[in-house]
């Protein structure tokens, strides 16, 4: 009998026996190694905060149960198959899943973890291709000035990914100081709300805040544009639209990972991007806490009443 976390209900979570189905030809029976908390759609969802209209659309591949629970969610997940396909036989895969000891899910449903990548790391996949996807989205520009505004999970692997892009300058701003070390083993400029360079072609808003999407604004040229990636859940949040908004043609547009931003990419292609692009170890910092699988119950509470300040939340299945 294998175990899953799930959330009971609004705010309390508990770890339940699961039986698991006998893998068919076409599937793959997986022995999790590492999950990860998305801190920002997990806590909200862990709060009872998804919205009645948007249940269907937050739904994970392999949630069971409904909003605001009982039910098992999450979607970073990296194991090693026990059973399958020879060609899956024994590799370690990334696999869109809720937390849970071991399972069994068609064999189409993972993605081998190229062996440059640890497993450990691994399960940042799911972000990074979320950024990967706000790229395309943004669509930067040779010289562009750009401004990544909150460094979560999502803002700092975009700001990563956009550094590595011929622009101007690239920022990465937050209101908490401390971020600036995240931001340096990023290999990314850092700054605070107050000290952020303006006249940005492009700001990517990451910080599902209304203060951050207002500064985002602010901090547009002439002909600039807002490509927002934060998920407010059932929070109503008021835009800007009076000031400078008209005046200088300002644009916001959504990013959600949900579609891929690129006709000629399919979503396999995008998660392989992702996993390709984490061979590189400046991705480990985002994962800034770790908990044993069977403490789960006790540490999401307090990483939503914000007592544990991690990016991404490492939960480990087996003792190191």
């Amino acid at each position: 009998m294998e175990q899953a976390f799930w959330v009971q209900s609004p705010g309390s979570g508990q770890l339940r026996e699961e039986r698991l189905p006998a893998p068919g030809p076409d599937d793959v029976l997986v022995r999790t190694l590492y999950s990860g908390v998305s801190r920002g759609t997990e806590t909200l969802v862990f709060r009872g905060g998804v919205p009645a209209s948007q249940h269907a659309v937050m739904r994970a591949p392999f949630q069971e149960g409904e909003f605001p629970g009982p039910v098992k969610y999450g979607y970073l997940n990296v194991g090693v198959v026990e059973q399958g396909p020879a060609h899956l036989d024994g590799k370690t895969v990334f696999c869109l899943y809720p937390h849970q000891t071991a399972y069994v899910v068609p064999a189409s449903a993972v993605t081998p973890v190229p062996a440059a990548v640890p497993p450990g790391r691994a399960i940042l996949a799911g972000t990074v291709e979320t950024a990967v996807n706000a790229v395309w989205d943004a669509r930067p520009r040779l010289g562009d000035r750009i401004a990544v505004i909150g460094a979560g999970m999502v803002g700092c692997s975009v700001a990563k990914l956009l550094t590595g892009f011929p622009a101007a300058r690239v920022q990465l701003i937050d209101v908490d100081p401390a971020k600036a070390d995240i931001a340096a083993a990023l290999g990314v400029e850092f700054s605070t709300p107050d000290e952020a360079l303006g006249d940005c072609d492009l700001v990517v808003h990451a910080s599902a805040s209304e203060a951050g999407l207002t500064k985002a604004l602010e901090l547009l040229a002439p002909e600039g544009e807002v490509v927002e990636l934060s998920w407010y859940g059932d929070r109503r949040v008021s835009v800007p639209l009076g000031e400078n908004f008209h005046s200088r043609r300002l644009v916001i547009r959504s990013s959600q990972v949900g579609t891929v931003a690129r006709p000629d990419r399919s979503y396999a292609q995008r998660l392989a991007v992702a996993l390709d692009l984490l061979a590189d170890p400046a991705f480990e910092a985002l994962v800034s806490g770790e908990c044993m699988f069977k403490d789960l119950p006790s540490v999401l509470p307090r990483l939503v009443a914000n007592e544990l300040s991690a990016l991404c939340l490492r939960v480990m299945y087996q003792p190191q």
